[in-house]
């Protein structure tokens, strides 16, 4: 149990210090700011305290080649009107790249190692997507956007900490399935 405590501890230090202070004037987006650094720790957190260097790797993976992408959007959509805010700002809408990283995190500790650490992350990503929309930062397309990128680049990314495969094989005089499982 104190592991789990220190996980937190550390994670909500590093959360706060992702905190922009322009949000500070705002209750809601400070706390989506902080969140959009804690969901996505807590995964590296939890790989690192579990021993799971494989994890890890899975997690750096995900995240680079998910932030590359949606920066990678960013100018592409910027030229377009869905790159518009609702709140008039011309840059960088669609994708959301807070929800496109607290998904991230969050769909990396779902796949990983399953809904009880999935299910608080996707709470907090929704919150995260509500808010974002609520205060006029982005549409609901530019959020549901990045909630479908970043599920989709963890699908690719990442595989369950215990998993069982189970694959055809066909050879030039066989058939048969091969069954594997990682511990």
């Amino acid at each position: 149990m104190t592991r789990y405590m220190i996980i937190w501890v550390i994670v909500a230090v590093l959360g706060l210090y992702t905190a922009s202070p322009a949000a500070a004037k705002n209750t809601n987006v400070m706390a989506t700011d902080i969140l959009d650094g804690v969901v996505p720790l807590t995964g590296l957190a939890v790989a690192y305290f579990k021993d799971d260097t494989e994890g890890q790797k899975q997690w750096l993976r995900n995240i680079c080649v998910n932030q590359g992408l949606t920066w990678t959007l960013w100018p592409i959509f910027n030229q377009t009107s869905l790159g518009k805010r609702p709140n008039g700002d011309p840059r960088n809408s669609f994708p959301s790249g807070h929800v496109s990283l607290a998904m991230s995190g969050a769909t990396f500790l779902d796949k990983r190692y399953g809904w009880r650490w999935g299910a608080p992350a996707y709470a907090a990503s929704a919150y995260i997507a509500y808010v974002r929309v609520d205060e006029n930062k982005h549409h609901w397309r530019d959020v549901i956007a990045s909630g479908v990128l970043s599920y989709g680049v963890a699908m690719l990314f990442v595989t369950p900490e215990k998993a069982t495969h189970l694959a055809p094989i066909i050879g030039p005089d066989f058939i048969g399935l091969r069954w594997g499982r990682s511990f």
